[in-house]
């Protein structure tokens, strides 16, 4: 799991697909946190992005960086407070748009997650946490 988070913080930025019905939605996100053994990402429960993955958890994320990407298939779960308080405080820039239990900040750990790290050298290395 660790390699997942290394390349999506050196990405700096990644995709996240959800499912909207029929229709595939991809947007991007940069947050992405290390706690209590999980991967999390963070949004607001407003947006359409939670509403969707409230419907089907069921989520993509890919990213580039250098000569490589990455894609993970995961079940997004919601995390408690506590994985909230860690996530604005390694991203205190979403502190003016979010804080700890305002019924708007969520973040998602990734559950029965497939990470998949290719590159234009190597074969395909898989991580399943």
């Amino acid at each position: 799991m660790q390699e997942v988070y290394d390349f999506l913080k050196k990405s700096g930025t990644y995709y996240l697909a959800t499912v909207d019905g029929d229709q595939p939605r991809v947007r991007p996100f940069g947050t992405i946190d290390m706690y209590d053994g999980k991967l999390f990402i963070q949004t607001g429960k407003k947006k359409d992005v939670a509403k969707q993955i409230e419907k089907n958890p069921k989520i993509e994320i890919s990213a580039c960086f250098e000569n490589g990407w990455i894609r993970i298939e995961a079940i997004a779960v919601e995390g408690d407070l506590a994985a909230q308080e860690h996530m604005l405080e390694d991203y205190p820039n979403l502190k003016g748009m979010y804080t700890v239990g305002d019924g708007n900040t969520v973040v998602y750990w990734l559950k029965d997650a497939t990470a998949t790290i290719n590159s234009f050298a190597d074969a395909p290395k898989v991580i399943k946490f």
